[in-house]
């Protein structure tokens, strides 16, 4: 595979970088907020992400009939590290988990509803797949849904039972919502349903973050789905959200935030002095920059080899081939990627000395605080998308055909 782009690519990414600069605003742009940034949380976001699907930026790998222009993933992947390198909202849920599940699996009901206003930004989704007792084992969950006919004779599904770490359950307007319509079925007993999150039977509560961040629990209470609203088959929604799951674990931790931060620490490293010496000196401080230089390079091309497989699965799907979704590839992303987030964030507390515990934006502090709120944030990483250890799991099982139970 080649690791560098084309003139083209260089070109769009040059494109995206003058569009970002023309609408550079701190309530659109904030480093600080570390991987939160890429969540569209406030009205100046919402009109960012509008003005992007304005340009024909939403949307790029979709099939034309549904609005799309049928590029390459490379395209997109350009786009949301240049977004996350700045600090900016991503493409997120809606394009890709969302977006692409329903072009694949959804009913043209679904697809005419949702898809076009998935491309202009006129729509907010959380994601509801974790509960108390299943985690990163999504097929353990647990809200139960039982067939319901209303009085006025619409058929769906009665659903009850409590959802946790629901980011942007509190702003968004619609729930995309796993939900066990199948008690006695473990991985085929799992629906995927649309549910407005402005529903009666709706509550949100809260969670604050150790990174200062909002998630919440849901709490569903005989909220009636109509059938029009599940999304695919019925009782296959487990596979549904595992192949969805590849595009989350790349999409929601790009490469780029791990360069900023690593650039930051490398300019404190480069200009400070301790002790009347330059702190560039320290063959330990050195040492310990090469290997994250290093480890940085590594993540960025195991990126770039999760792109190319994308898209190899892109172009067998548009021919009509079988094609097996990157979901080794992913996971190794994942795990390397987030765990060095956090060899990062260890490194640049333990090099920038007692002043790193200052909070963050404290102009004082060495690196003006990051290094204490990116400790903070990078725990989350290393959770969000299915833990480490479901990584691990995964990239033995599947990547090195190991037993399940080793």
């Amino acid at each position: 595979m080649d690791f560098e782009f084309s003139e083209e690519q260089k070109a769009y990414a040059q494109q995206v970088k003058e569009f970002c600069d023309a609408h550079d605003d701190i309530d659109i742009f904030d480093v600080t907020r570390e991987n939160m940034a890429q969540i569209v949380d406030t009205p100046k976001r919402r009109a960012f992400m509008k003005e992007l699907g304005h340009q024909g930026w939403l949307g790029m790998t979709w099939p034309k009939e549904y609005g799309g222009s049928e590029g390459e993933g490379v395209y997109e992947y350009i786009l949301n590290e240049e977004l996350a390198g700045r600090g900016g909202p991503q493409i997120g849920k809606g394009v890709g988990i969302i977006g692409k599940t329903l072009i694949a699996h959804g009913s043209d009901f679904l697809k005419q509803k949702f898809l076009p206003m998935i491309l202009e930004n006129d729509v907010e989704f959380a994601v509801g797949y974790s509960e108390p007792n299943a985690g990163s084992d999504a097929a353990s969950m647990r809200t139960k849904g039982v067939r319901h006919t209303t009085e006025d004779g619409r058929s769906g599904w009665l659903v009850n039972g409590q959802k946790t770490w629901t980011t942007s359950a509190h702003f968004a307007e619609w729930y995309w919502c796993g939900v066990r319509t199948d008690p006695d079925n473990k991985h085929m007993g799992i629906t995927l349903m649309l549910i407005p999150m402005d529903d009666p039977g709706i509550t949100i509560n809260g969670i604050w973050t150790m990174g200062d961040e909002r998630t919440n629990e849901v709490w569903l209470d005989n909220v009636f789905v109509p059938d029009e609203y599940v999304v695919g088959e019925v009782n296959h929604g487990f596979r549904y959200i595992s192949q969805a799951l590849d595009l989350e674990r790349f999409t929601m931790f790009t490469y780029a935030p791990i360069k900023q931060r690593l650039d930051l620490l490398t300019d404190y490293v480069r200009d400070t002095e301790r002790d009347g010496e330059p702190l560039k000196n320290d063959a330990v401080v050195r040492s310990r920059m090469a290997n994250l230089h290093t480890e940085a390079e590594v993540a960025r091309v195991m990126g770039l080899k999760f792109v190319a497989e994308a898209v190899k699965v892109e172009h067998a799907a548009k021919a009509g081939k079988p094609f097996q979704p990157p979901t080794v590839v992913a996971s190794e992303y994942k795990l390397f990627a987030t765990e060095l987030s956090k060899r990062l964030a260890s490194a640049s507390m333990d090099i920038g000395g007692p002043g790193t515990q200052l909070r963050v934006k404290t102009e004082e502090a060495p690196m003006a605080g990051r290094s204490e709120s990116t400790y903070r944030y990078t725990v989350i990483d290393t959770i969000g998308g299915g833990a480490s250890e479901i990584q691990k799991n995964i990239i033995a099982r599947r990547g090195l055909g190991l037993p399940k139970n080793f």
